[in-house]
């Protein structure tokens, strides 16, 4: 699903954080979205190496970075994100903050 699906710029609730991490997760994975779960773990479920995490987070980072100014996922953090949920509600957490 391309990004121009979340263009709608309101602020995300967390289903909304989810679906685009699942979304990008699907493209940057070549998988079906629909078969990732929150509790997906990255590596052991889904065959994401490193770079795939990389790719994630530059995608996030682009997209939320046009709704909330500034936004970035923070190197040092990246080794706490390990499933799916761990990455959504840090993403969650951060648009709250501001």
């Amino acid at each position: 699903m391309p990004a121009e699906t979340h263009v709608d710029r309101g602020p995300l609730d967390r289903d909304g954080v989810f679906e685009l991490v699942r979304d990008q997760l699907g493209d940057i994975l070549e998988i079906d979205p629909a078969g990732i779960l929150e509790g997906s773990s990255f590596v052991e479920d889904l065959d994401a190496d490193s770079l795939a995490l990389i790719e994630l987070v530059e995608a996030l980072e682009e997209e939320l970075g046009e709704r909330s100014v500034g936004f970035r996922i923070d190197d040092e953090d990246l080794e706490d994100l390990r499933t799916v949920r761990d990455a959504v509600d840090y993403v969650y957490a951060k648009l709250e903050a501001g």
